[in-house]
């Protein structure tokens, strides 16, 4: 199993930005799929966006229709020779207070890594999360 641990949650003003980091380790297949969650208090968790990849296959970033309101303000990223994958966020508002959380896995195939971030389910590997809160 992975293990997962997220970084980088603080009390931000509205408009701020911030940038979470998701280290991941344990890897023992060649490929990997990685998503961001949050879940807002009284919410039901949801996806925000995912990368996917392999040793030897360039990463892809996929990020789902919802939340609608995170479209434009967000940028997943991957620092292979850290095994960090970060979460760029922009211009936040009160919405985006939650708790994030990072999901890994890993599998034998490019399509079930796919499979796992344009579904944003599958996850075996989760952290405790890292709290957001946006507030003036």
């Amino acid at each position: 199993q992975l293990q997962v641990v997220e970084s980088g949650g603080n009390l931000v003003q509205p408009g701020g930005s911030l940038r979470l980091s998701c280290a991941v380790s344990g890897f023992t297949q060649d490929y990997y799929a990685i998503g961001w969650f949050r879940q807002a208090s009284g919410k039901e968790r949801e996806g925000v966006s995912c990368i996917f990849g392999g040793n030897e296959t360039d990463a892809r970033t996929y990020y789902p229709d919802s939340p609608d309101s995170m479209k434009g303000r967000i940028t997943i990223s991957r620092d292979n020779a850290k095994n960090i994958v970060y979460l760029q966020m922009d211009n936040l508002n009160l919405e985006d207070t939650a708790v994030y959380y990072c999901a890994a896995d890993e599998s034998i195939s490019i399509s079930t890594a796919k499979a796992m971030c344009w579904m944003m389910r599958g996850f075996g590997s989760w952290g405790r999360g890292t709290q957001v809160t946006v507030s003036s």
